[in-house]
């Protein structure tokens, strides 16, 4: 059992407030294996208190973008020996197979130095002459940060988040999801040591009510969360009131656009992980799948066997390609939307239920939806699970307009041989990031969405950008130097 009793909150480990405690279920085997606190309001008004006064005294945002990321390199350094114990954390956590687990978290501490290198890359003043004199444009840090993580990517998702905002002078809160809170006290730990200031970075564990407690916390200047577009919706409404900076990276219903001139076995190679990497709880999956009705049948044909070749079972295994979902509840919700497809006229071609002999825990087949209308429901909302819809489409311009044919916006994606149709279709479908022949996650480059998708970009330069905020300084021609 991997029992966690503490937060930290001001630069301790402190026993929190409440005595409720968050069991931590194995969606392999129904096993509980470990626990967290959920804090109540009390401990997310502390966690609060002590990275607002952290930053008001200015502690950590007055030390120079090189000395910040000088310790936060070190955290990084501290890390690294832990990376296979914490790839089996997040394994048992949430079901990711070791495979991918040894690449996804080495990984992450590349993104944390790519992050570093940004920042010390990147001038913090500009001087411009304008028609009224010299001008300075300064960016600050914009203050104490709530960060709220998903579990479906769990580690990756907390560097990905707190090392912007530490290395831009903001002083975090950091949550993650009440399914995942273990893995993350690693990096809480290494900061520590690391050398970062008390009230710099806070750790607290918890359900939604500490979530609520934190984004409506009157402390805060800006709020990053991950997660579904219904909490989005909710913490949007929140910060709107007292005007609270807001990024928000939220839900997906992404359209592959298979093209008639597209060769298979790249178009394959995409969509096994467009479609169903990570048991498919991926916000930017390919969920929809549209396909010309010349090649209809042969893509689906494929996609069928893609979808078989998948070994589900023991994400400890070597073996296993596909793990569990996170939990129960999310296979519930799963298989209740591949019941609503086949009640609303969709054919299930492969897949659809709970493979045989893996009736404990969370697990579930690979499944291809066919003979999917684009107004169905298992083609308009966020399953969050191995399910891809096959639509048929005529022309380009159809095709477009269903891949556009969503509240959602997130990613999207072409494969076709002809360059020039590619820059095309990338050009007119409405969504933040689009692959071309493949499915990226370019974490060098801005990543997010448009519509209900979410505000803001949480990965490549644009991520450190996100955290500061602009002040303009009119001067005096002799002030110049100063901030050039």
């Amino acid at each position: 059992m991997n029992v966690r009793d503490e937060l930290l909150i001001d630069g301790e480990w402190r026993k929190p407030a409440s005595s409720v405690r968050i069991p931590v279920v194995s969606p392999s085997t129904d096993e509980v294996i470990g626990e967290a606190p959920d804090a109540n309001a009390d401990d997310v008004d502390a966690a609060v208190r002590a990275a607002r006064r952290s930053f008001d005294e200015g502690v950590w945002r007055l030390r120079p973008v090189a000395e910040r990321a000088e310790v936060l390199e070190r955290a990084l350094g501290l890390i690294e020996p832990k990376l296979d114990e914490i790839g089996r954390l997040v394994t048992a956590e949430m079901g990711l197979p070791t495979a991918f687990a040894g690449m996804q978290i080495p990984g992450a501490l590349a993104v944390g130095k790519y992050f570093l290198d940004v920042a010390r890359d990147s001038p913090l003043s500009e001087v411009r002459q304008t028609m009224y004199g010299p001008a300075a444009v300064v960016k600050e840090p914009v203050g104490v940060v709530a960060s709220i993580a998903p579990w479906n990517g769990p580690f990756n998702m907390a560097v990905s988040k707190i090392w912007p905002a530490l290395v831009s002078g903001c002083s975090v809160v950091y949550k993650p999801a009440p399914e995942t809170p273990l893995d993350a006290y690693y990096i809480a730990e290494a900061l520590v040591e690391a050398g970062v200031p008390a009230g710099v970075f806070n750790y607290v564990t918890g359900d939604r009510d500490a979530g609520r407690a934190l984004v409506a916390h009157p402390g805060v200047d800006k709020v990053s969360f991950t997660g579904s577009t219904a909490a989005g919706r909710q913490i949007g409404q929140e910060c709107g009131g007292s005007f609270k900076r807001l990024q928000l990276e939220l839900g997906g219903k992404s359209a592959a656009i298979v093209l008639d001139d597209a060769d298979l076995t790249t178009t394959m190679t995409g969509l096994a992980t467009g479609s169903f990497f990570n048991t498919g709880q991926v916000c930017a999956a390919y969920s929809r799948v549209l396909v010309p009705s010349g090649r209809y049948d042969e893509v689906v044909g494929a996609l069928v066997a893609t979808a078989e070749s998948f070994v589900v079972g023991d994400p400890f295994d070597p073996a296993t390609t596909m793990g569990p979902l996170v939990s129960k509840r999310q296979q519930e919700r799963v298989l209740g939307y591949v019941e609503a497809g086949k009640a609303e006229g969709a054919s299930v071609a492969t897949g659809g239920g709970v493979p045989a002999g893996l009736e404990k825990g969370a697990f579930i087949q690979p499944t291809v939806f066919t003979g999917v209308e684009n107004g169905m429901r298992i083609a308009q909302e966020e399953i969050f699970g191995p399910v891809a819809s096959v639509i048929r489409y005529e022309t380009v311009d159809e095709a477009i307009a269903i891949a556009n044919d969503s509240e959602y916006g997130l990613h999207g994606a072409v494969f076709t041989a002809d360059p020039q149709r590619a820059a095309d279709v990338a050009r007119r479908v409405r969504t933040g990031t689009f692959s071309v022949n493949s499915f990226t996650y370019n974490t060098e480059a801005p990543f997010g969405g448009v519509k209900c998708s979410g505000v803001g970009r949480d990965t490549g330069a644009e991520a450190v950008e996100s955290y500061y905020e602009l002040k303009t300084v009119n001067l005096t021609e002799d002030m110049t130097p100063l901030f050039s």
